[in-house]
């Protein structure tokens, strides 16, 4: 008689054997409402900019992103947050056009707002890089160190501007001290306690930030480590979210995505607001290099990426792949 005894009785392979099996037991789903598209829009300019080490990705127009906010709409993603490229004759050491009521940004905000209404949030991203010409995300003191009170004056001014322009939310991402307080205070001050806050709660200084710096026209001197978050520190990042939430976030950020699953994941562990990854540009650009090489399989390792994300936490991602992921998703069902 034979005996099997040795053999195992458990076999998790049983619910690995079929696509069928798989999806029925998967423990992470992707949907399009999981989404939300960074989107670039340039001043001055009659036709979309490619963005050379972000392939497929452009600086829009004022019209080519209307369109791209209603590809976002038909695709079912949740939103679309809207960073604004100045002239560069338009920067200065305050960021002025950040402020601008006509500034690029704002018009852009009212824009997509026309385009799309109440059917795609729209966000805005609230910060003075793009806008100074020391690429800096706040003003400089004499001794050419960011203020950071002084920044706050000026985020406010910025969340007021943003608000009346159309933004649904706002994302402080400076990593100023004190800023989402300021912020909260300012909107309220106005009457746009509508208004939410997507608080960037743990922005690092990271090197993956390159291709994002392209795709802006930042004129950065230096780095910005002195208010950025160290990537050897974790433990920051939960002081870091008491802050955020005592100060009245809505929403609370992990950036950048990838390299900081383990950030995020005890982020949205300790907390009951949504918590939302940014998969930023150089996450991007190195799939999208690999790819191009004939090194990976492009499809399969963005929506691995993507599913990493989800699954260490995020409820809500930024990913340059939104709509295309989404219109993928719709497809497939």
């Amino acid at each position: 008689m034979t005996t099997y005894g040795s053999f195992p009785g458990t076999r998790p392979r049983r619910l690995r054997t079929s696509p069928v099996m798989r999806r029925m037991v998967a423990e992470t789903r992707l949907h399009p409402a999981d989404f939300i598209l960074p989107a670039f829009v340039r001043e001055g300019v009659a036709e979309p900019v490619p963005i050379s080490s972000m392939p497929g990705v452009v600086q829009h127009t004022r019209d080519s992103l209307k369109k791209a906010a209603a590809e976002a709409v038909a695709a079912g993603i949740s939103g679309i947050m809207l960073f604004g490229v100045p002239e560069e004759s338009k920067k200065d050491g305050a960021g002025t056009a950040g402020t601008d009521p006509d500034g690029i940004l704002q018009v852009a905000l009212r824009d997509v707002r026309a385009e799309v209404g109440d059917d795609l949030l729209v966000m805005s991203d609230l910060c003075l890089d793009e806008f100074t010409d020391h690429g800096h995300c706040g003003v400089l003191d004499e001794r050419g160190r960011v203020d950071n009170d002084a920044t706050l004056e000026r985020y406010a001014e910025m969340a007021q501007v943003q608000a009346d322009a159309g933004a649904h939310v706002v994302g402080p991402s400076g990593m100023m001290d004190g800023q989402i307080g300021v912020i909260r205070d300012a909107l309220d001050q106005i009457g746009r306690d509508d208004v939410a806050i997507l608080a960037y709660t743990a922005k690092y200084a990271s090197a993956f930030y390159g291709p994002f710096r392209e795709a802006v026209g930042s004129s950065l001197q230096g780095d910005r480590r002195t208010y950025q978050q160290d990537p050897a520190n974790l433990r920051e990042s939960m002081r870091e979210l008491e802050l955020d939430l005592e100060e009245g976030a809505d929403m609370v950020m992990v950036k950048p995505a990838g390299p900081y699953l383990d950030v995020l994941a005890k982020v949205a562990d300790a907390v009951d607001v949504p918590v939302v990854a940014y998969q930023i540009s150089g996450e991007y650009a190195m799939i999208e290099a690999a790819a191009e090489k004939g090194w990976i399989d492009r499809d399969k390792a963005i929506l691995e990426s993507l599913t990493g994300i989800r699954r260490a936490g995020a409820r809500s991602i930024l990913t340059y792949w939104a709509t295309e992921v989404a219109q993928q998703l719709n497809s497939a069902r």
